[in-house]
């Protein structure tokens, strides 16, 4: 099994309800923060369930929602099917879509599961849909030498400081024996040097700067604010 056909068949990445809820609510609220325009399309590229979009919608004129899980796809249209400033997207639609058409891209947590030169390949393939100055946010970048139990010890604060570290301690449990461990274990996650990045970065076309604050609860990971260069 791969990446890709983990995230399309049946898994959860969530210890409860809770979580989930939790974490979808911050990153909407962080993506929400980086709307600075009610008339903005946004691309939330690489979405996953997001079940607190809604949120994210009622703040811009469209945003897209672009998964390449073909069952995220389907509960993404099934959630929002009311929702008309809603756009549900297949990354090869999203692909299609005419270059500077869009205002702000949200990457998150995507990276890792990518190499280096998809990931090359992804960056230039946003700057083309970005409108001139527009604005890409990357978050979740895993920088080197940080170990599974860095992320272990962030869930579970998380846990604590949002009332499930239990179901979170034992859901590090599961993970142990789960799907995830084994596909991590065999293919890794990408990880990159602040500066690498930078650099990839400015080959795409993007002037690019870390910021102070991870999107998430895990603020052992980066995150980048990149704007396209005219």
């Amino acid at each position: 099994m791969n990446w890709q056909g983990f995230w399309n068949g049946d898994h959860s990445i969530y210890v409860n309800a809770r979580h989930r809820q939790i974490h979808d609510s911050m990153l909407a609220r962080d993506i929400v923060a980086e709307i600075k325009s009610p008339g903005l399309i946004v691309l939330d590229y690489a979405c996953g369930e997001a079940t607190e979009a809604h949120h994210v919608a009622a703040q811009c004129a469209t945003l897209i929602l672009s998964d390449g899980a073909a069952t995220v796809r389907e509960k993404l249209k099934q959630r929002y099917a009311m929702t008309a400033s809603i756009v549900i997207q297949s990354p090869d639609e999203t692909k299609a879509l005419p270059d500077g058409s869009v205002d702000l891209i949200i990457v998150n947590s995507l990276l890792q599961y990518l190499n280096r030169d998809d990931t090359e390949t992804l960056m230039r393939m946003l700057h083309a849909k970005l409108k001139p100055a527009g604005r890409l946010i990357i978050g979740d970048v895993i920088p080197p030498h940080v170990p599974a139990l860095t992320d272990a010890l962030a869930l579970l604060r998380f846990g604590a400081q949002h009332g499930f570290f239990f179901a979170a301690f034992g859901g590090l449990i599961r993970t142990v024996f789960s799907d995830y461990r084994k596909i991590r274990g065999a293919l890794g996650l990408t990880m990159w040097e602040e500066s690498d990045f930078l650099t990839l970065l400015s080959n795409a076309g993007f002037t690019a700067r870390r910021l102070t604050k991870n999107f998430g609860h895990n603020q052992a990971r980066m995150a980048f604010e990149c704007i396209k260069m005219s």
